[in-house]
């Protein structure tokens, strides 16, 4: 805008003004005797040419085409002109080049000039301006006006010694009384409380309004936070803009304020901002605990000065929503948080700060809970050698000190402490909610039920304080005290946000109850003692956000005293991972009862997996779709004989074992790689590992030597320099092993580590003999076990082996060859062998009351505790274990 235009709008002088508009001096009989310059440039005619001519030279009532233009059309009729201009005749006015204009006309008598009405005597004034021109000043009039009288804006003006000289309407409105009784106050006087909360610009009003003063430079949308007379003890927020006032010189007059209340405006924008911080913090992890946490930091202190959630028993553990009676649900509190120096007394919990129980309650102020440590990652959780696999991580730590959750620090899925039950007398608001399924509101204090799918998960209390809190104090005059209509709307969309992923959380519970329970049932509880080997373990499931998987061991006593050690992996994680991983264990199992060589195991186990992917079917009959997570498993497989300290192993994809010799060096057999189970198409190959006494054997799954941040070579080293030290106990060497290579306890995915110390059974226990395929060999194995049982001092059991003897011995001469081997092994039991060259199976049979034989191994299966068959490169072996009498068995 130029510096004219800028001139122009500022001059408020009307068009009619005599020191601007189009002045003619008339006579009485309305001859013209006088003429302004603005009446030349008006019309064009000079003072010369004006004089002395009558006034209708240049005027006329009508146009010459006998009409008004529109813009003065409502001159027309009986009116004396269009609503604006009342009080002023229009005109048309004709120029010195034939234009014409629509003009409006004021005419004022001059004082005296009734008098002297002669010709050429001055009788009145007549002024005239463009009708248009006019009309638009008449517009900025009304602007004023509207401003000082009718905008919602808050008008003042203060002079240079910042009091307030006037206000509009508006502002008035604010103050609740009238201009007179605050004019000449300052502004600290009528806001002393508030200050400015816009960042970079003077806290006060004061301090702004001179800030403008002295520099001239304006500000904008400053925002005020104050309390307003008219409505005193809530805060207001207003938009503010500063300008310095000027006279026609450039001297400073004062500063204009103009205010806007945009409190509603803000607490809108507070709530969406609200609910957008809502979506981006609540329901993080799936868990029930973490995700009330989460609902309370949000809302203190933004929303409420204290929030309680509690959830039902049901939600917690996981359980399916209570949709029956309130009065069978039991509410835990989860989570409690209160802004600093709120709080007011929770009617769901005892006051004396000790739950029902006789416990501290951990939610009170003093209470000093009782943290329980989490147990080592993977260690079992019943006694110090290995008696089960748990999947508890590390603890991690709460929110903050004033989210206060029961039992102190917690981590998503891992242990807690018992929430305490909370109890809300009748009548409460609590109580109330919970009896009508809705939201209560009383006075300072929300209850919103957390629903879901019909049933209610819990209640979320958001509390104001309209009383004292628990410290004696009364809330600040600033602090709402109660809820209106959008801050109930807000709450009940809160808790609806809450009430889904606490649902969410809820149901991944109960999955990964249901998982881990599967995995753990299918896992071994209690790794009985072994003559064999000294044994340890850990075992980790995947990480809280994958869940559990189908990594597994085993440890499997055999026949001759030897041991089977497995390990193995499942592709994928949860439930249908565990559930294969469980028949997959179930299956080996039963092969290596069968005295399998650990090659032929892993080729039965291959056709076993490669059997479902053709015959499964749902229930109706159709292919299930699913991915088979049974095929690509891995396992190894090794059967270790401490009588010959000899170990046999294979592996189907899996990583080989890593083997300490009694000096301390490590290494990583060449086993014979396999492929995965279910691929088929290359056989299985063993390989035969001598193992001095006291070696020590690591088998693990990937997940312990591979990571995101290292190769599987990395990992491998590592576990190599853990495991070489040959001071340390097994289960010290477990626990380095995952602290070294799991730093966090949890990883992507799961880890198994057993180890086993090798052991060898003295000569002493061991007795074998070498006999000829001959009838007399029968009497010749009697002797010789019945002399061995009396060395041993067990001659309780000499009658029953002597009987087992007979049949064994008897069995192998009749029905294969010879040379026969006999042996017997003082362990845990008594076991008695006999070798053969034959590779037929005798089968346990009822025999007829007319039959002459078949009698004797039936009479042998009631004399010991089992028997069975081990076929072997050069024959079979017959096998019985015999229970030792109890002061042998101590």
């Amino acid at each position: 805008m130029s510096a004219a235009s800028t001139a122009e709008s500022a001059d408020f002088r009307g068009p009619l003004d005599i020191t601007r508009a189009a002045t003619v001096v008339l006579d009485a009989e309305s001859t013209v005797i006088g003429w302004s310059p603005a009446a030349s440039e008006l019309l064009g005619y000079g003072p010369s040419d004006a004089l002395g001519r009558p006034l209708t030279t240049f005027l006329s009532v009508r146009p010459a085409g006998g009409t008004l233009p529109a813009e003065a059309s409502g001159a027309a009729g009986p009116g004396p002109g269009p609503p604006s201009l009342v009080g002023n005749e229009i005109h048309v006015a004709r120029t010195r080049d034939g234009r014409e204009l629509l003009v409006a006309t004021a005419t004022c008598p001059l004082p005296g000039a009734a008098g002297a009405s002669g010709p050429g005597t001055p009788d009145r004034i007549l002024v005239a301006a463009e009708v248009e021109a006019l009309l638009h000043w008449e517009s900025r009039i009304a602007l004023l006006q509207g401003l000082a009288t009718q905008s919602p804006v808050g008008l003042a003006i203060y002079d240079t010694d910042l009091r307030l000289s006037w206000s509009n309407t508006a502002y008035e409105r604010e103050m609740g009384q009238p201009l007179a009784a605050f004019r000449g106050k300052r502004a600290e006087e009528l806001y002393g409380a508030g200050s400015f909360v816009t960042p970079g610009y003077p806290h006060t009003l004061a301090g702004v309004m001179r800030q403008v003063l002295d520099t001239g430079e304006p500000v904008l949308d400053l925002h005020f936070r104050g309390q307003p007379p008219s409505d005193p003890g809530r805060d207001h927020l207003w938009s503010c803009a500063y300008y310095r006032l000027e006279d026609a010189h450039g001297h400073a007059l004062g500063v204009c304020e103009d205010a806007f209340d945009i409190t509603d405006r803000y607490q809108v924008q507070e709530r969406l901002t609200l609910l957008v911080e809502a979506g981006r913090r609540i329901g993080t992890v799936l868990d029930v605990a973490t995700t009330a946490e989460e609902i309370a930091e949000v809302a203190v202190p933004d929303f409420a000065a204290t929030v309680r959630v509690d959830v039902t028993r049901a939600a917690v553990t996981g359980e399916t929503a209570a949709v029956g009676s309130p009065a069978d649900m039991t509410l835990l509190r989860v989570a409690e948080r209160s802004a600093p120096g709120s709080g007011t007394p929770d009617p769901g919990l005892p006051a004396s700060g000790s739950t029902e129980t006789g416990r501290p309650d951990p939610y009170r102020p003093g209470a000093s809970p009782t943290v329980t440590d989490s147990p080592d990652p993977g260690r079992p959780d019943t006694g110090p050698t290995g008696s089960g696999p748990t999947g508890s991580g590390p603890t991690g730590s709460g929110p903050t000190a004033t989210a206060r959750g029961p039992g102190g620090t917690n981590s998503p899925g891992g242990p807690r402490q018992p929430y305490p039950p909370v109890d809300y007398p009748p009548g409460s608001p609590q109580n109330r909610s919970l009896s009508s399924g809705g939201l209560v509101l009383d006075e300072g204090t929300l209850v919103v039920p957390l629903r879901t799918g019909g049933g209610i998960l819990g209640l979320v209390t958001f509390d104001r304080g309209e009383g004292s809190d628990t410290s004696g104090r009364t809330p600040g005059p600033d602090r709402a005290t109660t809820f209106d209509n959008g801050e109930v709307a807000l709450a009940d969309e809160l808790a609806a946000r809450a009430a889904v992923c606490i649902d969410n959380a809820r149901r991944y519970t109960r999955e990964r109850t249901a998982s881990l329970a599967l995995q753990r049932q299918l896992l071994p509880h209690h790794l009985p003692p072994q003559s064999a080997v000294e044994t340890a373990y850990r075992y980790l499931p995947a990480d809280d956000v994958t869940g559990v998987g189908g990594d597994w061991f085993d440890v499997i006593p055999l026949s001759g005293t030897r041991v089977g050690l497995v390990v193995g992996d499942v592709v994928g994680h949860g439930l249908q991972a565990a559930a294969t991983m469980g028949r997959l264990r179930t299956s080996v199992r039963a092969f290596a009862q069968l005295d399998m060589a650990p090659d032929e195991l892993l080729t039965r186990l291959d056709d076993l997996v490669g059997q479902p992917a053709e015959d499964r079917s749902d229930a109706c009959g159709g292919a299930v779709e699913t991915y088979d997570v049974t095929t690509g498993a891995t396992c190894l497989y090794a059967v270790y004989d401490p009588v010959s300290r000899r170990c046999v192993m294979a592996r189907a994809g899996h990583l080989p074992p890593a083997i300490v010799g009694p000096g301390g060096e490590v290494s990583f057999p060449d086993l014979p790689a396999g492929p995965p189970l279910g691929l088929g198409g290359l056989p299985f190959e063993s390989m035969e590992i001598d193992l001095p006494v006291g070696s020590l054997l690591a088998l693990f799954t990937d997940g312990l030597v591979e990571a995101r941040d290292h190769d599987i070579g990395r990992g491998l080293d590592t576990l190599g320099q853990v495991l070489g030290d040959r001071s340390a106990s097994l289960e010290e060497l477990c626990d380095r092993a995952v602290s070294e290579l799991v730093p966090g306890g949890t990883s992507a995915d799961d880890t198994a580590l057993l180890l086993v110390r090798t052991r060898a059974l003295g000569a002493d226990r061991v007795a074998d003999w070498e006999l000829t395929a001959e009838p007399v060999s029968v009497g010749r194995a009697r002797e010789l076990a019945t002399g061995q049982l009396e060395a041993w001092g067990l001659e309780e059991l000499v009658f029953a082996t002597q009987l087992v003897v007979s049949e064994l011995v008897t069995n192998a001469v009749r029905y294969a060859g010879g040379p026969l081997g006999l042996r017997l092994i003082r362990d845990r039991t008594l076991v008695c062998e006999v070798a053969d060259t034959g590779h037929t199976s005798p089968h346990l049979r009822h025999s007829a009351a007319d039959d002459e034989g078949g009698r004797g191994l039936f009479i042998v299966a009631q004399l010991v505790q089992r028997w069975g068959t081990r076929y072997t490169p050069t024959g079979k072996t017959i096998w019985t274990e015999q229970a030792l009498p109890p002061a042998e068995a101590g």
